[in-house]
């Protein structure tokens, strides 16, 4: 492969040119069929040379692309796809000529330069939409291996965007999830302006997939470069100002008919984000300062709480004792992740911890410390919670002393929390206890 002669890739560049003469002819309806089928096959065969040639290999990388076989290729994939038949000729043809560019590009950035030049954003928006998942697969590798900083800010433009929003729904329809799935997370993810044009442009069931693939990048903190925490708090302060926009949406699962509402299905993945990031001192220092958020979670859980008051539904606190089935409802665990998120920003936060003193979230938060079914692990994060709002804060442990001994709180909850109520002369404080071992 290192030897090769330059002459032999200008013989396969004649056999494509006099290909792309053939295909032309096939547009217009003046090519016979056993002679569009041999163009095929020997389009084919060219791209399965090419492609092998540039494995690997700097030197054929730089001699193919001087020869102009990229922009020769892109102009037989644009061909190609004109023909209108499906045959496997045809893909074959098309499989490999994308191959090609993937192996021309790889590590060469003037190669990289010059598919960009000739192929975005037609080529892109072309074969992201082909009803072929290799076809598919080959063109999110091409994509993947030319994209860089800037290139991905060129999406922005509004008749970019198209490129973005193929590239999400190819792995929300898990057409390939690989290249598709590193596109978004290595490229996407790392401009928030993309993400935001990007989030305003989807539909409900597509942001959903938006919020789970952001979900695996924050779930991995310590994986992220210095550079992609500053850029997460951007995208944090983003998902907390549409969570606070649409957190109304998840009272609409209080009716069974609306058990997959997709705005509600968006409102809880938000709150599954929000939750994750919070758990990152990077981005909870300026969550915590985000205003309305955590008023934004007390009220939504005093609003989910009371509806599951008023009637049987999923927020309504229940307990199997003959341990039934699990239960799948979307919104198992929103409550408990209400509590986690309050928890969270009061953090050793006396600001916080003061706003939810003032929100009466204390008592709040109390009553839903019982074990539930519909909110696994609601106890634990009460728990939890209830040690952020007293750690140092002696208003809010009076205050927990005061709804015990007035019989609003219960005392064997506190006890699970390893608390207990001490009088120190007129005056009733909360203390942590050691549980015997």
């Amino acid at each position: 492969r290192e030897t090769a002669e330059e002459s032999v890739f200008q013989d396969v560049l004649e056999i494509l040119s006099s290909a792309s003469g053939v295909l032309e002819q096939s547009c217009e309806g003046s090519c016979g069929l056993a002679e569009l089928d041999t163009c095929l096959l020997l389009t084919a065969e060219s791209f399965r040379c090419l492609r092998n040639a540039c494995i690997e290999c700097a030197r054929n990388q730089h001699i193919l692309r001087n020869l102009g076989l990229i922009s020769t290729s892109v102009h037989l994939i644009k061909l190609l796809h004109g023909i209108q038949i499906k045959e496997e000729l045809l893909l074959t043809a098309l499989r490999c000529s994308l191959q090609f560019l993937g192996n021309i590009a790889a590590g060469n950035g003037d190669s990289q330069n010059s598919i960009w030049n000739c192929a975005f954003p037609d080529l892109f928006l072309t074969c992201l939409t082909y009803r072929d998942e290799k076809i598919v697969t080959y063109c999110c590798m091409v994509l993947f291996t030319c994209l860089n900083s800037e290139r991905v800010r060129e999406l922005l433009d509004p008749g970019n965007l198209a490129v973005a929003l193929h590239v999400l729904r190819v792995y929300k329809e898990q057409l390939d999830t690989e290249w598709s799935f590193l596109i978004v997370t290595e490229h996407f993810l790392k401009c928030p302006e993309l993400v935001k044009a990007l989030y305003a442009k989807l539909s409900n069931q597509e942001r959903v997939t938006l919020l789970e693939l952001m979900m695996v990048k924050v779930s991995d903190q310590d994986s992220l470069t210095s550079e992609e925490m500053t850029v997460f708090v951007r995208h944090a302060e983003f998902l907390a100002a549409c969570f606070q926009e649409k957190c109304g949406a998840v009272l609409k699962l209080t009716a069974a008919a609306d058990a997959e509402d997709e705005e509600a299905l968006v409102t809880i993945r938000l709150l599954d984000v929000l939750c994750e990031m919070t758990s990152s001192k990077g981005q909870l220092e300026h969550l915590q300062a985000f205003p309305g958020l955590l008023e934004t979670a007390v009220d939504t859980l005093r609003l989910t709480h009371l509806a599951g008051k008023q009637a049987v539904n999923i927020f309504t606190a229940t307990h199997a004792v003959t341990g039934q089935e699990e239960i799948s409802h979307p919104a198992v665990g929103f409550k408990s992740h209400l509590i986690r998120l309050i928890g969270n920003l009061c953090y050793k936060n006396k600001e916080n911890q003061d706003k939810v003193y003032d929100l009466d979230g204390i008592s709040l938060i109390l009553d839903n410390c019982s074990i539930d079914d519909n909110n696994p692990f609601v106890s634990q994060w009460a728990v939890y919670a209830i040690r952020n709002l007293t750690e140092h804060h002696e208003q809010n442990q009076a205050l927990i002393a005061r709804l015990e001994q007035r019989g609003l709180a219960d005392s064997s909850a506190l006890q699970r929390m390893g608390l207990e109520i001490q009088q120190r002369g007129d005056k009733l404080m909360l203390r942590s206890v050691r549980k015997k071992p």
